[in-house]
C-alpha cells in the first residue's frame, strides 16, 4: 500500500519533529494512519516551500568599499563592513532591515574598505554569532591581523576559512570557499576570500578584491563556473575580472561596489565592455541610495536599485 511506502520512507528521515510523529503512528495503528501521512506530507511540503523561496543579498552603497547583507531564510549574513567612515550607512541599513542578530560576519580580506566597519559592529547592539576570515594574509603577525585583533577585543567567535571549506547556512544555502590557493605576501587583495554561495535558487560568486593573480589560480583549478549573479572584484578595476573569468561565469547580474567620485578609474570601461558581451546585466552601487537588491528565484536573477524613502 502506498501508505506503507510513505511510512517507509519517513522513517529513514530523522528530524525530532518526524520521530515524534512516527511515534504517533505506531500508537495509533491502522485507524488514524491515512491523516498523519497527510499531514507530515503537508508538514514537509511546507518546509520545502520554505527552502525553495526567493534568497536576496542588498549590496549596500559605502562608496569605494565593500559590504553585502544575505537574506537566507531566517539566517541574516554580511560580508565585509565598508570603512570606519561609512559605517554609519552600514548601521543605517542594517536598522532599516530590522536586522539585530547576524549569523555570521564573512571579512574577505584586511584592506580597511572590507574590514574598517568591523569594530563598530562588534562594539554595537547587533548580536554577531561568528566572525570568519581567511587563513591566507598578508600581516607579518597574527596579532597584526585586524578581525583577530576585533574579535578579540570584543569576544567574538572566530572561524579561519580556508580553500575548499565549506559553511552550511539554512535552507538548503552554503557558502563554498573557493580561494585564495596561495598566500600573497605583497598583495592583499589576492588573499581575498572568493566563496560561491549555492542556494535552491540559484548561485552567487562572491570575488573581494580579488586581482588577476588569484583569478588565474582558481581558473587554471577549474574552480570558476557559471553564476546567476557576480559581485565584481575589486570594484570593477580593470586588474581583475579578464575575457576567461567573464566568460566562465557568465553571470546573469554583475554587482559593481564602488563609487567614481572616489576612485574615478572604476568601473573600468573594459571590465564594464566585457559583462556586456556576455550579456549580462550590470548595477554600480552607487547608483543607488541604500544599495542594490539583488533576487534570486528559479535559477533567475533579478536586481533593484534600493533608495531611502
Amino acid at each position: 500500500m502506498w501508505e506503507i511506502e510513505v511510512l517507509d520512507a519517513l522513517q529513514n528521515i530523522h528530524t525530532p519533529w518526524l520521530d515524534k510523529i512516527m511515534v504517533a503512528i505506531t500508537s495509533l495503528g491502522n485507524a488514524g494512519i491515512l491523516w498523519i501521512v497527510l499531514a507530515a506530507v503537508l508538514l514537509l511540503a511546507g518546509a520545502c516551500a520554505r527552502a525553495e523561496g526567493p534568497v536576496q543579498a542588498l549590496f549596500i552603497n559605502v562608496g569605494k568599499a565593500d559590504a553585502a547583507l544575505f537574506l537566507l531564510g531566517d539566517q541574516r549574513f554580511l560580508v565585509d563592513t565598508g570603512t570606519k567612515g561609512s559605517y554609519d550607512q552600514l548601521e543605517r541599513v542594517l536598522d532599516a532591515y530590522g536586522v539585530t542578530r547576524l549569523s555570521g560576519v564573512v571579512i574577505t580580506h584586511t584592506d580597511k574598505d572590507h574590514v574598517g566597519g568591523l569594530k563598530k559592529l562588534l562594539k554595537s547592539d547587533i548580536a554577531v554569532d561568528r566572525v570568519y576570515a581567511g587563513t591566507l594574509h598578508s600581516e607579518k603577525s597574527l596579532e597584526d591581523h585586524p578581525v583577530y585583533e576585533a574579535a578579540e577585543k570584543y569576544d567574538a567567535p572566530l572561524t579561519w576559512l580556508s580553500a575548499g571549506e565549506t559553511v552550511e547556512l539554512a535552507d538548503g544555502c552554503a557558502f563554498h570557499v573557493l580561494g585564495p590557493l596561495s598566500q600573497d605576501d605583497e598583495e592583499e587583495n589576492n588573499n581575498s576570500l572568493v566563496l560561491r554561495l549555492t542556494t535552491p535558487q540559484g548561485d552567487m560568486l562572491l570575488t573581494g578584491d580579488m586581482e588577476l593573480q588569484e583569478e588565474s589560480e582558481l581558473i587554471e583549478a577549474g574552480l570558476i563556473s557559471q553564476a546567476a549573479v557576480l559581485k565584481v572584484a575589486h570594484h570593477g578595476n580593470e586588474d581583475a575580472t579578464s575575457w576567461q573569468f567573464v566568460l566562465l561565469a557568465r553571470p546573469q547580474w554583475a554587482v559593481i561596489s564602488t563609487s567614481s567620485v572616489e576612485k574615478p578609474e572604476t568601473p573600468s570601461s573594459k571590465v564594464l565592455s566585457r559583462l556586456k558581451d556576455v550579456k549580462a546585466n550590470v548595477a554600480v552601487t552607487q547608483d543607488a541610495e541604500v544599495g542594490i537588491l539583488v533576487t534570486l528565484e528559479d535559477g533567475q536573477a533579478a536586481a533593484e536599485a534600493v533608495n531611502w524613502r
